[in-house]
């Protein structure tokens, strides 16, 4: 997939974020702790946050009952230091809208987007950086610097390190394009290596730790196929295909893949092979996270400033 051109997405993708949106939270006190009720508001039973800026990533932490959500804040290939980490009450309201901010504190995020937890430290990836943060007082705590990646996009915590896609888009006079190379990243004992490189990737963006296959499931932003990745191996192995432009990616359970897709703008689940839609009018959607304890999960909309809170699908259940 090395220079193919996505270009109506991804252009479309870094003017929106370079613009950013009048509708966006100035500060804490900005941003309301409940539902907006409006001429498009969600179902009863379902609720939405407004008020981020160019939300990429949200990840929940059972132990401490909080979510996180990653915010570029500006174009995503832009080292401008104005990035920042929200941090949600578990029920979906707003607990600190800039938790971890660019520029306080020491604190360096420049366009933050994947977000993993490991332990106590908040793994976050940065462009061409991995950074890590306390998860509970939100301090810089490690920053490492990925030689050779140019977009890097999700993050998940493996048996033996921190794994990064590298979507391989650079700026371009159109926005951006996606030229490669297409890789994952391992991070372990605060040094970065190459996992794999192919460019079956197609542009890798979201990643999930598939505990019981002992493999990683990959999805691409610039293809179509699913993949699942043994670390260690050079070969992958084809899950399904889809409509394409795919972000977010959770496991509901060992044979169920929540999935994003900003092609037809929706949510689904993909097992054995086969696509069941859960929900739709979810304009670019982003990386998502899953709240067992709740059951929902929570959906990023980049473009649109806010976050969509869904109920997870039953097995064997998509769209009423």
């Amino acid at each position: 997939m090395k220079g193919s051109r996505w270009t109506l997405a991804v252009a479309v993708l870094a003017a929106a974020c370079g613009r950013g949106d009048r509708r966006a939270a100035t500060g804490d006190s900005a941003v309301a702790g409940t539902a907006t009720a409006d001429s498009t508001a969600v179902p009863a039973g379902e609720s939405r946050l407004e008020g981020f800026q160019n939300p990429e990533s949200a990840r929940y932490d059972a132990e401490l009952d909080v979510w996180y959500v990653s915010n570029v804040n500006g174009s995503p290939l832009a080292k401008d230091g104005n990035g920042y980490i929200s941090r949600l009450k578990g029920d979906g309201t707003m607990d600190s809208l800039k938790f971890i901010a660019g520029g306080v504190g020491g604190v360096t995020l420049n366009a933050p987007k994947g977000l993993a937890l490991q332990g106590d430290t908040l793994w976050v990836a940065d462009i061409q950086s991995v950074r890590g943060f306390d998860r509970r007082t939100g301090k810089p705590v490690a920053s490492v610097d990925v030689k050779g990646s140019k977009f890097l996009n999700d993050a998940a915590a493996g048996p033996d390190g921190i794994y990064i896609t590298d979507t391989g888009f650079e700026g371009s006079a159109k926005g951006m394009d996606h030229t490669g190379p297409d890789r994952i990243y391992r991070i372990t004992g605060r040094k970065a290596t190459v996992a794999l490189e192919s460019d079956s990737l197609a542009g890798p963006n979201g990643i999930a730790w598939d505990g019981a296959g002992k493999r990683f499931i990959v999805v691409p932003f610039a293809g179509a196929v699913v993949r699942a990745w043994t670390p260690g191996s050079k070969a992958l192995t084809a899950l399904g295909t889809t409509k394409g432009q795919l972000d977010g990616v959770e496991l509901l359970d060992p044979d169920r893949i929540l999935i994003t897709s900003w092609a037809d703008s929706s949510l689904f689940v993909l097992d054995h092979g086969t696509v069941t839609p859960v929900t739709g009018g979810l304009p670019s959607p982003a990386d998502i996270g899953i709240d067992t304890k709740r059951n929902r999960v929570a959906i990023p909309l980049l473009l649109e400033n806010r976050v969509e809170f869904r109920a997870l699908p039953a097995p064997g259940k998509g769209m009423p």
